[in-house]
This record gives structure tokens, C-alpha cells and sequence, in this order.
């Protein structure tokens, strides 16, 4: 896996990382400003912190999200979007914007 500020291949990683609604909804809250890892495990019911740590570490290796430990007493890590993770989510936007467009009346 490339581990520059973009993966080596953007196909592969909407296949193997954005179809899950953890990644989704995870990528959402650190857009919103949530990014500690208690903090985002609390914004939905039945995301688990297994679950999130798998999440969390998937958009790490994608360059999705990077991850900043604080030198402190207790620990005190947080994730924020990378440039290419804010690009991806601004492309998100527009196919929710899509959907909204063409979402079927009736």
C-alpha cells in the first residue's frame, strides 16, 4: 500500500473502504469536527470499538485520515481528514447530491 498523501490505486480503495456505512458515517463525524476515538464510537448505536478501530486504521492506510498523539497525561489521540480525504468527501457530496436530485417522488 502506498503510504504517501494518496493511495496508489483510488479504484481499490472504494472497493475495499468506502461501501461499509461505519467508514462512511466514521469519515462524517471527523468532517463535523468529532475526532477523538471515544467521541466517534458514541455517535451511533452498534458501532463498536473494534469495529471503529478497524475503520479508523482503513483510512489511515488509505490516506484518508491521519492520526495525531498528543504527549499528555492521559493519552490523547485524535484523527483528522488529509487533503486527499477531504477531496473524497467533497466527491461524496456530490453523489449524495445526486441522489438527492434523482430521488424517486411518490
Amino acid at each position: 500500500m502506498n503510504t504517501s498523501s494518496s493511495p496508489a490505486n483510488v479504484t481499490q480503495m472504494l472497493e475495499n473502504c468506502l461501501g461499509c456505512k461505519w467508514t462512511m458515517h466514521v469519515l462524517e463525524q471527523i468532517r463535523q469536527g468529532i475526532r477523538r476515538p471515544g467521541q466517534l464510537e458514541r455517535t451511533a448505536v452498534g458501532l463498536t470499538t473494534k469495529v471503529l478501530g478497524e475503520r479508523l486504521e482503513k483510512l489511515r492506510r488509505y490516506s484518508l485520515i491521519e492520526k495525531t498523539d498528543y504527549d499528555e497525561s492521559p493519552p490523547r489521540v485524535e484523527y483528522h481528514l488529509t487533503p486527499f480525504g477531504q477531496k473524497c468527501v467533497e466527491i461524496l457530496d456530490q453523489f449524495q447530491a445526486l441522489q438527492v436530485a434523482y430521488k424517486p417522488t411518490g
